[in-house]
């Protein structure tokens, strides 16, 4: 009802001033460079009413420079085409009239003005949100608060999607996503998914795609959807690239960029890499805890401090080659780094009370200090065959894509008791692990009409997991082997998958649509003692339909069925008992977690640039996987008894259901000052059987602002509200920051100097979480370092050459090239 409600609202003035309008009509047409044929992309398309200095309404072209105008009313109209190296060409007079409302322009070629230009200044930028029908994009850019972060502090600023203090992400409430980078698996998120982001610095990524309904060509796993991080590249002609470099007191980082293009080869190379100064998090938790009885109380009290550093460094090449007009040759290859340490000590007291005669039992203090290492290094290559064919958009891609990973992590910790009785326990842990995954992948695109396509392929997983825990344990003054927490296994897991989708239009272009369904089979082998994984068949249906309402305005609803397949880590039995109070194991029972998503959104642009987004979402869960903390008085691992423990292990609790509310807001105030929010409203019902049903309502709101003032000099400031939560067991904390920067550009935008600071007047955000059971409850509290200040430099360098390029075989591309602008299929299917 609410959403139905804001619908009308925003609506109303817009279906008036449609239906006052008796005859509306478009105009049609396709650019191509005049000397070539080839069609000019992003071309802009301006339309000007007779004796008016200003356009009220354009597009820019598509990939193949076919472009639309809808919603004209009669009238003489004034069309200008334009490109950056191209000269500008007018159309006097483009008359519709009632009769004939439609007019196909046919094709327009653009001259090249390569030979006039000495400088070239780019003044145009794309939106920092783009709504598409089935993704947000956000073009980072333009984001100037990021600039010296990494990709863990541009994922805040993305509708819909809430990170937390540690990096943890969420998109529409829900931690099950799917990371992509270009539109490809990668193994650097297997092991850490909070380091792999914040490998990433931010002057490495072109844009971040949100998707929250994938349709049928992309993976059925992910039940909150998919994040597609699309790093910088370059196609334009020439030698051209860009060097970053950042310098703080938190986090220092660079990247380099070099693209090379001439005729039908081109390069890409990138190296960036970026470390996390050491930085002191103070900790204290206390847990409160009874026996079976209930006679006896136990309270266990942790005071400590950590230390956590963290570095990496990516690097990849690509090569482009277009063999022919219609085939062409990508290969690509990468290397990552990342690794991090952690230390410091604990110091505990753990007392344990007669309740029935109100005395103290016992009171033991201890020190125990810890430190862990880990360290991944991981491979990646790909080729991708991309074959067109005469008719537009029908297409070919076949792609082979392997990763392999080699992670190191090892762990001590020793246990010494400060009051006596207890001998000195402690233990030695070293795990190492490879990760091989390959897909290979052919997708084929069908137009049969202008509004009909038909899209299928298909599509094998193979991972393959090779994991070994040894672990030592200290015994009379000693580290000897401890075969009980010694341990290693295999984890192999065979995905095929099939698809077949649709894009259409109904009732003259009334409604646009795209719908299609996935089967996908899962098998899996792992020598876990005892246990054998079924294999299971998945059939994903998805659909999204929009209308159009005007050129300005227009709203989609969506079906998705996704998956959460359980990764090795929750699957795997292994005790870890780093801290033996707290101990944690995998769940090697689990079944795949089923996703039922819709969604309903609209969007709305205004004349002076402003732009809004409403969204409503349903997400129903059913074998929701989530941790669950159990307390015992003694747990025995593999013949060895801990006492005073808090086991965490992740169980298919029932059902989660998730209601909310997205939206997002530009609005340019001034010719200068630009504001955007994001706030998203959500409501998270969980059933766990044997248990009350859980109702945690949640809310994240931020606001940037952007400023600019003369002489290429920006501000802006951001700020960002995370709300606590009530979980199935608990609370999680509340998050709010702010973040300033500045921009100063120079050299024709070619250098610029920026400084940025993140809450510059608060040392520590203080995070305090809360889990309680039938017999314990425990509250923690983090404080975390997050003040930082940095100093960034960004210098772009090269020519760029404006020109699209000459086919080789002219007969070829005039058969590709029709006149009729009319002819092909205008849909894209990414």
């Amino acid at each position: 009802m609410v959403s139905f409600l804001l619908f009308a609202a925003l609506n109303s003035s817009a279906f008036t001033r449609v239906n006052d309008d008796i005859v509306k009509g478009q105009l049609t047409g396709k650019v191509l460079d005049s000397a070539t044929k080839v069609p000019v992309s992003y071309a802009t398309v301006s339309i000007f009413k007779q004796g008016s200095p200003s356009p009220f309404n354009g597009v820019v072209t598509d990939d193949n420079g076919n472009f639309t105008v809808s919603n004209l009313a009669v009238g003489d109209y004034r069309v200008v085409i334009d490109f950056i190296g191209y000269r500008k060409k007018t159309l006097a007079h483009v008359v519709l009239t009632k009769d004939a409302p439609n007019v196909p322009l046919g094709t327009i070629l653009l001259a090249s003005a390569q030979n006039q230009l000495k400088t070239v200044e780019i003044v145009s930028k794309a939106p920092v949100v783009e709504n598409k029908i089935d993704k947000m994009v956000y073009n980072v850019a333009n984001d100037l608060t990021s600039q010296g972060g990494s990709a863990a502090d541009v994922l805040p600023k993305l509708p819909q999607v809430t990170v937390d203090i540690d990096g943890n992400v969420e998109l529409q409430g829900n931690a099950n996503i799917q990371f992509l980078i270009n539109g490809k698996p990668s193994s650097i998120f297997g092991a850490s998914l909070t380091d792999a982001l914040q490998s990433i610095p931010a002057s490495q990524i072109k844009s971040i795609e949100v998707i929250t309904s994938p349709g049928a060509k992309y993976d059925a796993n992910g039940t909150g959807g998919i994040i597609n991080i699309v790093l910088k590249d370059s196609k334009i002609q020439g030698v051209n690239g860009s060097v970053n470099l950042t310098a703080g007191t938190r986090r220092e980082n660079g990247s380099f960029n070099l693209n090379v293009r001439k005729g039908n080869f081109g390069v890409n190379a990138f190296f960036n890499g970026g470390e996390q100064i050491n930085s002191t998090t103070i900790n204290s938790t206390n847990r409160l805890s009874f026996n079976g009885a209930r006679d006896t109380s136990t309270n266990l009290n942790q005071q400590g401090s950590s230390g956590f550093t963290r570095g990496g460094y990516q690097s990849g090449i690509s090569f482009n080659w277009d063999i022919t007009p219609k085939d062409q040759l990508t290969v690509s290859a990468g290397f990552n780094h990342f690794e991090n340490h952690t230390f410091g000590p604990t110091n505990q007291e753990q007392t344990a009370y007669d309740i029935t005669n109100n005395t103290i039992a016992s009171d033991v203090l201890s020190l125990r200090n810890s430190d862990s290492r880990f360290v991944g290094q991981y491979y990646d290559y790909s080729v991708a065959y991309k074959k067109t064919f005469n008719k537009e958009n029908q297409e070919l891609d076949v792609l082979f894509h392997s990763s392999y990973g080699n992670n190191q992590s090892n762990f001590t910790q020793q246990q010494d008791y400060l009051t006596g009785g207890y001998p000195t326990s402690g233990s030695i842990g070293n795990n190492p692990g490879t990760d091989h995954e390959t897909d290979i992948s052919i997708d084929y695109t069908q137009p049969f009409s202008k509004t009909f396509t038909i899209e299928t392929g298909a599509k094998t997983t193979i991972e393959d997991i090779n994991n070994t825990v040894v672990t030592d344990t200290l015994a009379n003054g000693a580290y000897v082997p401890d075969p009980g927490q010694t341990y290693g296994f295999n984890y192999d897991r065979k995905i095929y998958a099939a698809y077949l989708s649709a894009t259409f239009s109904l009732f003259n272009d009334f409604i646009d649509g795209k719908a299609g369904v996935r089967d996908e089979y899962t098998s899996t082998t792992a020598d876990f003692p005892g246990v054998s994984i079924p294999g299971y068949n998945t059939i994903a249906p998805s659909a999204v339909l929009s209308h159009k309402i005007d050129a300005t305005q227009s709203f989609k609803l969506s079906y998705t069925y996704r998956i959460q397949r359980p990764n090795y880590n929750s699957l795997d039995p292994f005790y870890n008992v780093s801290d033996p109070h707290n101990i944690s194991t995998g769940n090697p029972n689990l079944k795949p977690e089923i996703g039922n998503n819709y969604e309903f959104g609209y969007s709305k642009n205004f004349a002076q640039g402003a732009n809004i987004y409403a969204g409503v979402f349903y997400r129903y869960n059913t074998n929701d996987i989530q941790s669950y903390t159990t307390f015992y008085d003694t747990l025995s691992v593999n013949g060895n008894k801990y006492s005073d423990v808090s086991l965490t292990q992740s169980y298919n609790i029932g059902t989660e259901t998730t209601e909310g509310i997205s939206l997002f807001a530009s609005l340019p105030v001034t010719d200068n000052l630009n504001l955007r929010s994001n706030m998203m409203f959500s409501d998270r019902i969980t059933t766990n059987p044997g248990n009350p049903t859980v109702s945690g309502f949640y809310y994240r709101v931020n606001l940037n602002a952007t400023y600019q003032f003369p002489h290429d000099f920006t501000a802006e400031v951001f700020g960002n509200y995370n709300s606590s939560q009530r979980t199935i067991q608990g609370t999680r904390p509340v998050f709010a920051f702010y973040n300033l920067a500045v921009r100063k550009q120079y050299m024709k935008k070619k250098l610029s100097i920026g400084l940025t600071a993140a809450d510059p007047f608060s040392k520590y955000i203080d995070q305090t979480t809360t889990t309680a059971g039938s017999n314990f409850y425990q509250s923690s509290l983090r404080e975390v370092p997050f003040r930082s200040f940095g100093i960034t430099l960004s210098y772009r360098f090269g020519k760029l050459e404006f020109k699209k390029e000459k086919p080789k075989d002219d007969k070829d591309n005039n058969n590709n090239m029709p006149d009729n602008p009319d002819t092909g299929n205008g849909n894209s299917n990414k």
